[in-house]
């Protein structure tokens, strides 16, 4: 829960920096709000949002993948002027995602949603 926290909160900075509203970064509100109302729709919320974030990230990579077949010396990753390790990157998204997985088809998640406040 303390993961869609502060994903939540860097979320709504994000809308604010950007000065716009998307449903990739504002999605996890109602998967958040969800888990916390242990409401009956929050496991498919959170799943369709976990499916939005698999997509996202296969399309990032296979646009990463054909970009360093034309040009390898351009595919790079800078925040903030300094350049980011593209196989971290990688190991740090199918991290996040992998326990994403992992929380949304436990047992555990469901037993949790299930019980009544």
């Amino acid at each position: 829960m303390t993961f869609y926290v502060l994903l939540s909160i860097l979320a709504l900075l994000r809308s604010y920096s950007i000065q716009g509203i998307d449903l990739f970064t504002i999605g996890v509100i109602p998967v958040l709000f969800g888990l916390i109302k242990r409401t009956h729709w929050a496991s498919m919320v959170f799943k369709i949002y976990l499916g939005i974030q698999t997509l996202a990230a296969l399309a990032l990579t296979t646009t990463a993948i054909i970009a360093y077949q034309i040009a390898p010396e351009d595919v790079k990753v800078e925040f903030q002027g300094t350049e980011l390790p593209i196989p971290a990157i990688a190991l740090t998204v199918l991290l996040i995602l992998s326990f994403q997985y992992w929380v949304a088809f436990s047992q555990k998640t469901k037993e949790y949603l299930q019980r009544t406040c």
